[in-house]
């Protein structure tokens, strides 16, 4: 048995060559086909064409059938085989069907086995069905195709599809569209694979693991009851202490702890005898002299009734003191008149608002305060933002048009530039033309710093104090199914002056003496006596 060779067969008309004696004929070849069943594989795209080529064999066989090595009696009888395979570097023309990696979609056997004879017509009439049956092929590998790029290969369980409902939170609204520099799509696939998802606590941490790539503190997951309290936070009440806490003033480098700034009257701080002034060295045995207020924050609220330890230094004494949670309705903003010994020109009356936060009551809390000061005669303002850690964005918009009597407020801005411009009119101005003094200290961010900065690039107050937190980002918070939810970094702000304040901050006018207080009662004791360390000329204080 001798293998004479191969040819691709694109002609009704075959030549096959012999080397050893050539010959050319023509054949009807008689076609058995076989279709295996379909076979799926994971892939995206999938690309089909279908070669066939003819191999056969000559033999020489006696007149019983066997086989014999004499050409002289016997007749040569030709098996014919076609060998169809799949392959992605055939020319489409050639019919020839290819799947992506080379993994064979069908397998397709055709058997010929003919004697070798003239029938040019028949053979033609054979071809259009192997041709009509090959284009048929094509269009079924076609719909195969599709279907392989649209079906997932496994079966997505509900934690999966939390994780998934968080991945597309983060590709829809985060700021970057780069994603630190990753391919967010190839993330998502990994996790999938590779992730543990078996049970509440894995998917979160899965969630905490994807947030945490993007290497942007202020985008972060949070539990439901955590949202829950946050929600509620901005809506005007918290579930906590009572405690408002920032830096302790000229803790430049090191620092013993956390500082209250107030305690809520009637909050669990409060009746626990903790008062401004209290150096927080501890939050459930955990230090703080190294934490930050929004971990602090987050450490000190929590669902209502439950307990937190807290180590509280008051002067030389230290106490330790175990406290329960519950819910504190809060006041953003609280007023003081401080009359100034001194001639009428020296601004005898400064109106004091301290404005410790942007819930949804904050702008119409000012307006009030702003409101009662006026109605005792008071000549100027002070606006305290010290130690705001911002709250809701359209607060903080609402409350610089209360100052400003037209201009920009800020540009928000997203990886392609200025997206949108806050401006105001006039018509919603209070106090546009009083004179006005602005405290900021590196508390100060976000909303409180917008505010800070509309106020002094439209140059409508001088601004005292120490650089701002610089926090130039904008977050957006977003509720997952199943009560979860995202802070998502949804764009970057710029001030009037195009200034991106991003971990830079508000740069103020003036200092402050380190030993200025931050209660109502102290300000107006540093303005009133002049021997005190604290001391700040009223004249100094609105110089532009």
């Amino acid at each position: 048995m001798e293998v004479l060779s191969s040819a691709t067969s694109t002609y009704p008309r075959f030549t096959l060559y012999n080397p050893k004696k050539p010959f050319s004929s023509t054949f009807k070849p008689i076609i058995i086909s076989q279709v295996h069943p379909w076979k799926y594989f994971p892939g995206r795209n999938v690309e089909a064409r279908l070669l066939c080529r003819i191999s056969y064999k000559r033999t020489n066989l006696d007149e019983s059938g066997r086989c014999s090595s004499s050409d002289a009696h016997s007749k040569p009888e030709f098996w014919f085989r076609t060998l169809c395979g799949l392959n992605k570097s055939f020319p489409s023309q050639s019919g020839f069907f290819a799947l992506r990696h080379g993994h064979p979609l069908w397998s397709w056997k055709t058997s010929v086995h003919q004697k070798v004879e003239s029938r040019p017509q028949k053979i033609r009439q054979h071809i259009s069905v192997v041709f009509v049956r090959l284009v048929v092929a094509m269009l079924l590998v076609s719909s195969a195709s599709v279907a392989l790029s649209s079906t997932p290969s496994w079966a997505l369980s509900e934690e999966n599809l939390l994780f998934l409902e968080a991945w597309r939170t983060i590709d829809r609204a985060y700021i970057d569209k780069t994603f630190n520099g990753q391919s967010w799509f190839r993330y998502r696939e990994d996790a999938l694979r590779n992730e543990p998802m078996n049970n509440r606590e894995e998917t979160y941490t899965a969630i905490r693991k994807m947030l945490a790539t993007l290497n942007d503190p202020f985008t972060r997951f949070l539990e439901p009851e955590k949202f829950k309290s946050l929600r509620s936070g901005t809506q005007g009440s918290l579930t906590g202490v009572g405690l408002s806490i920032g830096y302790p003033p000229g803790s430049e480098g090191s620092r013993a702890g956390l500082v209250v700034i107030s305690a809520a009257p009637g909050g669990p701080a409060n009746q626990a005898g903790i008062s401004s002034g209290d150096i927080i060295l501890e939050i459930d045995n955990t230090s703080t002299e190294s934490m930050g207020i929004y971990d602090a924050a987050e450490r000190l609220q929590g669902p209502e009734g439950s307990a937190v330890e807290l180590t509280i230094q008051t002067g030389p004494e230290i106490k330790h003191l175990a406290l329960t949670r519950a819910k504190v309705s809060l006041n953003p903003v609280k007023s003081r008149l401080c009359e100034i010994p001194g001639s009428e020109k020296n601004y005898l009356k400064i109106g004091y608002i301290k404005l410790a936060s942007f819930n949804q009551n904050a702008s119409t809390a000012v307006k009030e305060a702003i409101d009662t000061l006026r109605s005792n005669s008071v000549n100027a303002f002070v606006l305290d933002l010290r130690d705001n850690s911002g709250g809701l964005f359209p607060e903080g918009i609402e409350t610089a048009k209360i100052w400003l009597d037209k201009g920009v407020i800020v540009y928000i801005c997203d990886s392609r530039g200025v997206r949108d411009i806050y401006d105001t009119d006039g018509s919603s101005a209070v106090a546009p033309s009083e004179p006005l003094a602005v405290l900021v200290n590196k508390g100060t961010a976000s909303a409180s710093e917008i505010l800070a900065g509309a106020l002094k690039d439209n140059k409508r107050a001088v601004l005292f104090g120490e650089p701002t937190y610089g926090k130039g980002k904008i977050q957006s918070v977003f509720q997952l199914s199943d009560g979860s939810g995202l802070a998502v970094t949804v764009a970057r702000y710029e001030t009037p002056a195009h200034n991106d304040i991003d971990k830079v901050g508000v740069i103020p006018d003036h200092p402050l003496p380190n030993s200025f207080p931050k209660d109502d009662d102290g300000f107006c004791g540093c303005l009133q006596d002049s021997a005190s360390a604290c001391y700040v000329n009223n004249v100094k204080l609105f110089s532009k």
